[in-house]
């Protein structure tokens, strides 16, 4: 039984494709409904046709759905959700794919205060953006944490759980604010640390920037995939999250600075013991699945 019979995309880039391709894949009875919001990607989507109908509104996207999932940067979800709040039906469930949740609960119950809201965060995603970058395996065995309102009805949640696991994704259940406060941690203080790396390396006077991509160290080179992600989408998180990001940034230069003194002062083994302990937890993910030797989680894109 399908959880969902008719789903409406908002949203066709990385994450709205792929869950276009993953639907067609594990739901081949849903019908799926799709939105962008410029013209060009819409011409895109209809070309590779991972949706049965491309519609040239938001709100004629959701009229027939019974799960709408809003696919765009965290910062356009109150403007999203006041384009479709018209024509949504009173038994939707709304949810998204947002890095950040407390803000995107907000924003949505204050524009849609009936409505029927589950957000959700899939833990994947690639440097790619755009609807050509979407595949059906993007899900697979990755993580997707539902952060229901209180207010939530538990068939509803159960309805979004099971939708994501027919995608490949492990549920984990969580409150908006650790889960902001957890994804940080995990990823967006990475990002910005990358973001800072990557535009220090391009402004260095005395080193050219054709020497910086010409001897780019695997090092470099991983930090430079992670800052070539959407631009809007990683402005967004941050402004939306900004109090658990300040928090981690603040935890992080406490942190930095320890270890510029262990350097500046030669203490070698407070530095083999810190790269000893991160070394471990680098062992943890690999054999907790999330991750692989093999470049992109050893994924074949679909």
């Amino acid at each position: 039984m399908l959880p969902f019979a008719n789903i409406a995309i908002i949203g066709l880039g990385l994450i709205g494709s792929s869950i276009a391709h993953a639907t067609r894949a594990q739901m081949p009875g849903a019908r799926i409904t799709g939105f962008d919001q410029d013209p060009a990607v819409r011409a895109r989507a209809t070309e590779l046709g991972f949706c049965d109908d491309i519609s040239d509104s938001a709100g004629a996207a959701v009229i027939d759905a019974d799960l709408v999932m809003l696919c765009v940067p965290v910062g356009a979800m109150a403007s999203t959700a006041a384009d479709i709040g018209a024509d949504l039906p009173a038994d939707a469930v709304i949810s998204d794919v947002g890095s950040s949740k407390a803000s995107v609960i907000a924003a949505l119950t204050e524009v849609l205060p009936e409505a029927r809201i589950i957000p959700a965060h899939p833990v994947a995603g690639t440097e790619h953006s755009g609807p050509d970058a979407g595949f059906a395996t993007l899900f697979q065995d990755r993580w997707c944490i539902l952060t229901p309102p209180e207010t939530a009805v538990k068939a509803d949640i159960e309805k979004v759980r099971a939708f994501w696991e027919k995608l490949g994704a492990n549920i984990e259940i969580m409150d908006a604010k650790h889960h902001d406060l957890v994804l940080a941690v995990t990823s967006h203080l990475p990002h910005l640390i990358a973001y800072t790396i990557v535009g220090t390396a391009s402004d260095l006077e005395d080193v050219t920037r054709s020497e910086v991509i010409k001897y780019s160290a695997g090092g470099f080179r991983d930090f430079t995939r992670i800052a070539a992600s959407d631009p809007t989408m990683w402005r967004d998180v941050f402004m939306s999250n900004k109090d658990a990001v300040l928090e981690m940034l603040q935890r992080f230069s406490e942190d930095l600075t320890a270890l510029q003194r262990a350097i500046r002062w030669d203490k070698g083994d407070e530095l083999f013991d810190l790269f000893t302990k991160t070394r471990a937890i680098r062992r943890r993910i690999i054999e907790e699945g999330q991750d692989d030797a093999a470049p992109d989680f050893g994924r074949h894109h679909e």
